[in-house]
């Protein structure tokens, strides 16, 4: 199987549109809402945060997507709709109820999504004056679909797509998306904001057997700063335009269209980690040979959220104890008579030989660019796993001093 990389977000794929307008939800002259919006009912899957505090919207879409078919999503940031109680919950509901009206569509086939400040009522009437303006302004077109991304922004400086094709069964599939995310990243089951579209035609059973897994590699493993979001969803819309064979079961076409999906998700992942608020550099951390597939998950993910590794690598410093001490705590196996800790190619610590001044020299040389490779070889078994993350600087601590004021 060959995936290829294409331009474009959510309306690479057949069978969609999207828009994305200014509506003063918190900020004037930005966009803040959002519309994907399928031809036809589509098959849908979905999966949100665990976080016991979840927004009102994560709360109504839990059980729409139940019903297994979606045609249209509005989203906006700028106000989070958590913490809200009955009456958030209850403009969620109103929210879907007019954007069905407004596209004629039933309201079970409308999600809504959120991302902003918690706390805060949703301006009802600059929320549907917007998803009015949205409807009115849809378009398949590239540009189309990087307005709907601009429109779900919130700290980000920067947009979130991706889009691949490959054959499936002589047909070509088109998998494309975007995402928001910068800041409060420390994904369970989704990330922040995520919307994947494909012109494959696949069950919803399948769908969501797919997006389990291409979520378990990709957005999964984003870590910025260890904070779960209570508005973290993930959706993904199958239009089944593309002309292939229905997937309804494993096989190479499953097979082919998770390798697409994970693709997609990957690079949105990546770029979300690589967008961290404040980030200087985008950093992968890899844990290679544990003991087990949990001991190399929970060894990298400390590593990639602890404070004292991340300031590390914004101040250049190759502080390899700070990354050895966080594979320590993290529970899994590590015996550092054994380990090794690499900073791109270059070695800082080997089986307890510390790096002498010419070694530092090289270290500094590896630290130096917008992207870092952190490899801890723990030498005790087959197992591996990557982390995307970023470093922490000066400006992560400015941003979120003064989010709410």
């Amino acid at each position: 199987m060959k995936v290829k990389t294409i331009e474009g977000g959510v309306c690479a794929a057949k069978g969609f549109r999207a828009a994305g307008v200014p509506a003063a939800i918190k900020y004037k002259g930005r966009n803040d809402v959002a519309l994907v919006v399928a031809d036809a009912p589509c098959a849908a899957a979905a999966v949100f945060t665990t976080n016991a505090v979840a927004a009102a919207p994560v709360l109504y879409d839990r059980e729409v997507v139940k019903g297994g078919r979606i045609q249209a999503i509005l989203a906006n940031s700028g106000c989070a709709n958590a913490c809200t109680g009955a009456p958030g919950l209850a403009d969620a509901k109103r929210s879907a109820e007019e954007t069905a009206k407004t596209l004629g569509i039933d309201p079970k086939l409308v999600l809504v999504a959120s991302t902003g400040v918690i706390g805060h009522r949703m301006p009802m009437d600059r929320l549907l004056e917007g998803m009015k303006d949205a409807a009115a302004n849809l378009a398949a077109t590239p540009e189309a679909g990087l307005a709907a991304e601009k429109a779900v922004m919130t700290t980000d400086t920067k947009p979130k797509q991706a889009a691949v094709q490959v054959k499936i069964g002589g047909r070509t599939v088109t998998v494309g998306g975007m995402c928001k995310g910068s800041g409060m990243i420390e994904p369970n089951m989704a990330t922040m904001l995520g919307f994947i579209t494909t012109d494959a035609a696949i069950t919803p059973a399948m769908l969501r057997r797919a997006l389990r897994q291409a979520i378990a590699v990709s957005f999964n493993h984003v870590v910025v700063d260890g904070d779960e979001s209570t508005n973290d969803s993930v959706f993904l819309l199958a239009s089944g335009a593309a002309g292939n064979s229905k997937i309804d079961k494993a096989g190479p076409d499953y097979d082919a269209f998770l390798e697409a999906l994970t693709a997609v998700g990957v690079s949105l992942a990546r770029q979300m980690a690589a967008d961290g608020e404040g980030a200087t550099k985008y950093v992968e951390v890899t844990v290679c040979h544990a003991k087990t597939q949990r001991d190399a998950d929970r060894a990298a993910r400390a590593v990639a959220k602890s404070p004292l590794a991340k300031t590390s690598w914004f101040g250049k410093d190759p502080n390899w104890g700070r990354v050895l001490a966080a594979v320590g705590y993290s529970g899994a196996a590590v015996d550092d008579r054994a380990a090794e800790v690499f900073y791109g190619k270059t070695w800082a610590y080997r089986k307890g030989k510390v790096a002498d001044a010419a070694q530092l020299a090289k270290l500094a040389r590896e630290m130096e660019g917008p992207e870092l490779k952190v490899t801890v070889d723990l030498h005790l078994g087959d197992f591996s796993s990557t982390i995307y993350t970023c470093d922490f600087s000066l400006d992560y601590v400015h941003i979120n001093a003064d989010y709410t004021t």
